[in-house]
């Protein structure tokens, strides 16, 4: 027992490894806009073979930094998803890895149908079983033009892909 609490103390001890995430393939930095914000896209955080990434609200911004599918609820919902997809790649993990989403709504009431019907849809194509953790919040979002935006959490063992390759 005495190794086991040396080992287990060690463990505690050692350094997060952190670093930021980012894939400009499909958004720009955020410190990149015209009118810089100080946030990163994500942050990886590695703690002794697990994993979690902590991905910042995320919304339907180009990846030149422009807010795109005005006015189209569906279509903001759909890029929002390609580029939270688009940060997990970047890290070599998948829509199977999110355990907690938290989903923010310019106007629940009008659009929280919509929001789940798109959602439904793609966690089905994704075939996530069991579905991830979630809020749905109403909130002013940081762009007039902005309908929705959803920060996620994802966790997973380094090494251990078993689970980002199912479905």
């Amino acid at each position: 027992m005495n190794v086991l609490n040396g080992l287990l103390d060690n463990i505690a001890h050692l350094p997060i490894q952190k670093r930021a995430m980012t894939n400009h393939g499909v958004l720009n930095e955020a410190y990149c806009y015209d009118k810089p914000s100080s946030f990163s896209r994500g942050m990886r955080i590695d703690l002794n073979g697990l994993t979690i990434l902590l991905i910042s609200g995320t919304a339907s911004i180009d990846e030149h930094g422009k807010s795109v599918h005005i006015g189209d609820f569906r279509a903001q919902m759909q890029r929002t998803l390609e580029n939270i997809t688009g940060l997990l790649s970047s890290e070599g993990c998948t829509w199977h890895d999110i355990v907690r989403t938290s989903c923010y709504l310019r106007d629940i009431d009008r659009d929280y149908d919509i929001f789940n019907d798109v959602r439904t849809a793609f966690f089905k194509e994704q075939g996530l079983d069991p579905l991830p953790a979630s809020t749905g919040i109403q909130a002013k979002l940081c762009r007039p033009e902005l309908l929705v935006e959803i920060e996620a959490i994802a966790m997973f063992r380094t090494g251990d892909r078993s689970a980002s390759t199912k479905g």
